[in-house]
């Protein structure tokens, strides 16, 4: 099997600190990381424990020695969900996502090669969001955005989001959607279940939201990309195909094609875990709308960023790059953009620091 590149479309950083919001805001919820030590750190919000992350989740060069490790070419940079704060003060979370994106856009800036960039936006407030995505796109120059699968009350058929997805599509920027404050969370307490079980239904509520709320069809250009393989939402298509036919009173208020005809206008990454799972995601979807995404660094995610995708012996070499680096590189609208060649080829990057094993963490 040749040596591919791979971009890793979905990773999540912090920046290594950040002042205490709650006292800067005037209210509490707000995250803060705690350091236990140089390598590991606590997210708490207020005093009750949420993750904890080690230094890959904020230290660029240790992120850069694990590309090194793992055969990772690119990393595309998004927000830690808990940091998007759409239930804050609009504002106030306009302020605080300015100060990440400036963190991820000054990340990029000094490891081009290595990174790119999406911003967050304070969702509650589509003026506001719509006028962080312009600066992240034409002052910081991100990719796009990383948006949750609703905001608060709204799911993202709302007719007060349409404004911001047209804009997002107006500028050619790449909208990555991860879930967040998952669906049932009330009553799923125990056993990880928010992670394991709201999330894909949470991801396949935001894709059927798109869908059936017309978003899709009346922006035709605009590019979305859904996390952990679209959620649920594959494998429960033939059950929202036959509610479309069966009951249009219902699902037909807004789009009158089957909800097949949208796919083409949909990615999502390859964060399936399991090999079948995965043929059936490019079945569905295709294999040019099938993108590689970990979830880097945490425990949910590959460990081994592209492994399962190499490891399914019926894609070709030509089917691998796609799924492990092209399909990214359009869907992120970085075509003029040179990569680096494949890791294991003697290439380094010295646009930023002046080698970027020194300062490694010791």
């Amino acid at each position: 099997m040749a040596l591919l590149r791979k971009l890793d479309l979905h990773t999540h950083i912090l920046p290594p600190r950040w002042e205490d919001l709650h006292a800067k805001y005037g209210y509490p919820g707000f995250p803060r990381l705690e350091h236990v030590n140089a390598h590991c750190a606590r997210i708490m919000i207020d005093d009750r424990f949420f993750r904890e992350v080690q230094e890959n989740c904020w230290h660029p060069e240790a992120r850069i020695r694990d590309c090194h490790a793992q055969g990772v070419t690119t990393q595309v940079l998004s927000t830690v969900p808990v940091m998007f704060s759409y239930w804050a003060k609009p504002h106030d979370a306009y302020d605080l996502a300015r100060f990440l994106n400036d963190h991820i856009a000054e990340v990029v800036a000094r490891h081009p090669a290595y990174f790119v960039g999406l911003g967050t936006l304070p969702m509650q407030s589509p003026e506001l969001a719509a006028r962080e995505l312009e600066r992240c796109v034409r002052d910081l120059g991100l990719a796009g955005v990383e948006i949750g699968t609703h905001i608060n009350d709204w799911n993202l058929d709302a007719p007060e989001l349409f404004p911001f997805f047209q804009r997002a599509a107006e500028l050619g920027a790449a909208v990555f959607v991860h879930p967040w404050e998952m669906v049932g969370r009330e009553r799923m307490p125990n056993y990880f279940l928010p992670w394991l079980v709201g999330m894909p239904a949470e991801t396949s509520l935001a894709i059927c939201s798109m869908i059936f709320g017309g978003v899709l069809e009346r922006l035709p250009r605009l590019r979305c990309c859904f996390a952990h393989g679209g959620g649920a939402f594959p494998f429960t298509l033939g059950r929202i195909t036959k509610g479309w036919a069966a009951r249009p009173d219902l699902c037909q208020v807004h789009i009158s094609q089957p909800p097949r005809t949208y796919l083409p206008q949909i990615y999502v990454d390859s964060l399936v875990h399991d090999a079948d799972a995965l043929r059936y995601v490019v079945k569905v979807f295709g294999m040019t709308r099938v993108v590689l995404g970990s979830d880097y660094p945490f425990p949910l995610g590959e460990d081994e960023p592209g492994k399962l995708i190499c490891a399914i012996e019926e894609f070709s070499d030509a089917d691998r790059e796609r799924l492990l680096w092209k399909n990214a590189v359009e869907f992120l609208g970085l075509d003029d953009r040179p990569l680096g060649p494949p890791p294991g080829t003697g290439w380094s990057d010295h646009t930023g620091d002046d080698a970027h094993t020194a300062a490694m963490p010791d």
